[in-house]
């Protein structure tokens, strides 16, 4: 039985008693006293309302008066809830084996006819990276990498952290950076950081970290000074660009790392980003400048570095029609 399952089960065996014991959770569900121990400290983690009784005879007294009221959902509301489930399910998110408990509720409180209801709508709905012929085959894998959870976990108590960085096999990099962002750019999770030691702005792939911990230096610069340099590196970005909503659209189904779109229009309909380009690297402004055609028509250019224009007024000289 798996773990989430026999959570349930013993939550619905307690709730109809005022009183029980871990032996008789033992028996009930023949488990070890340790497991029997865990599952219940986590059924109160989660704010099931019990009291502990100390002594020979002891045990647990469950506060029935003071249960929370239960929640319940419109039909409508859970085919929300459900759509926002699948639609992601392939977004390689953290905290998966949560959303997975969080499904098997979901289903638990549904009617057979409303579980009916969701099972079609997993076979009618196709969303990106679905495979049409199996809705249930995923394109991508639905696992974000193993170190995201840890640094969601630590940047919400302090973002200055000490992380290993290890780009090739065998040649780790040991970072003091200060985490400004966490992101998933065209299906691969990235940490936006400033790197305390080389005095720049990094974008790290998750899945290429290790042993993320809250660091143990002095911090030199306060975050709002940190913020500061990056608004002034912007400033001297060498391409600003201006999207309209169809480049907008674009924009979202895939851009290179690092690049944060900010509204302009009202109802989010024009944005503009900055890049700061190496001019130098040709393989870079090559990649950009196939990149920047494929967002539209629409596109204004504020600042743009002389090499890339070229490249571009090449591309489109040089369009061949079969």
């Amino acid at each position: 039985m798996k773990k989430t399952e026999r959570v349930n089960l013993i939550m619905r065996y307690i709730n109809n008693r005022a009183h029980f014991t871990i032996a008789e959770i033992q028996r009930e569900f023949k488990i070890s006293r340790a497991t029997a121990i865990r599952d219940i400290n986590e059924i109160q983690a989660m704010g099931f309302p019990m009291t502990t009784e100390l002594g020979r005879g002891g045990g647990y007294n469950v506060l029935q008066n003071q249960y929370l009221p239960a929640a319940r959902f419109t039909p409508d509301e859970l085919k929300a809830i459900f759509i926002s489930f699948i639609a992601s399910k392939n977004s390689q998110l953290p905290y998966l084996q949560n959303r997975r408990s969080i499904t098997e509720k979901l289903i638990g409180i549904a009617s057979q006819t409303q579980q009916d209801e969701l099972i079609e709508l997993n076979n009618i709905l196709l969303f990106e990276n679905t495979n049409p012929a199996n809705p249930n085959l995923l394109e991508l894998d639905d696992a974000a990498p193993a170190e995201l959870n840890q640094l969601i976990s630590l940047a919400v108590r302090d973002k200055h952290l000490r992380m290993t960085y290890e780009p090739s096999p065998g040649w780790p990099q040991l970072l003091d950076v200060y985490l400004l962002h966490i992101f998933n750019s065209n299906a691969q999770w990235l940490v936006e950081a400033y790197d305390f030691d080389t005095d720049e702005f990094r974008y790290l792939p998750v899945d290429l970290l290790r042993d993320s911990a809250i660091s143990d230096h002095v911090l030199k610069y306060s975050e709002q000074e940190i913020l500061s340099k990056k608004r002034m590196g912007a400033r001297q970005s060498n391409l600003v660009v201006k999207l309209d909503t169809t480049g907008i659209q674009r924009f979202k189904r895939m851009h290179p790392p690092g690049i944060i779109l900010s509204f302009t229009g009202m109802f989010q309909s024009s944005g503009v980003f900055n890049v700061q380009l190496d001019v130098t690297d040709v393989e870079a402004l090559a990649y950009y400048a196939d990149w920047l055609l494929f967002l539209g028509k629409g596109v204004v250019f504020e600042r743009i570095p002389v090499e890339l224009r070229l490249i571009l007024e090449d591309r489109l000289t040089n369009l061949k029609f079969s």
